[in-house]
């Protein structure tokens, strides 16, 4: 529920439906696998490339969500899709970049809570809570 955007319902979805973020190899299958990954609609010179239809679209529409109010405030997505539109993109297509921007950064958010969780001690204490006594009784 750190993340801009991400309710917690949104967060919950993320966690239920994504399971053990660890089964997707890098952040690439990930996106393929939530509907982020753009393809590719280029025809002739006109390179260009498309939103997904397909994937988990509940995910997708979490990270739509998601990406929608990062629009509303000064974020870190907004000028990411400032950016995109400068650089000449449509906003459907600095739509695109911005939710595959958010498929990255929800991915390594959980690579990084799974590694923390593993760390943690068999009874599911961190060793810094045994530090300051938490993780003890008596």
């Amino acid at each position: 529920m750190d993340l801009h955007g991400a309710g917690p319902s949104g967060a919950a979805r993320l966690l239920a439906d994504v399971g053990d973020i660890l089964r997707f190899a890098d952040r690439d299958r990930f996106a393929s696998w939530n509907g982020t990954a753009p393809l590719d609609a280029s025809s002739g010179d006109q390179k260009r490339h498309r939103l997904s239809r397909a994937g988990n679209r509940r995910i997708n529409r979490t990270l739509h969500i998601m990406a929608v109010v990062q629009l509303r405030n000064r974020t870190e997505g907004r000028a990411h899709f400032d950016a995109k539109k400068t650089a000449g993109k449509s906003s459907m297509e600095a739509m695109r970049a911005l939710k595959r921007r958010l498929s990255n950064v929800v991915y390594a958010r959980m690579v990084a809570d799974q590694k923390r969780r593993k760390a943690a001690d068999p009874g599911g204490h961190s060793q810094d809570a045994d530090v300051v006594g938490i993780g003890h009784f008596g």
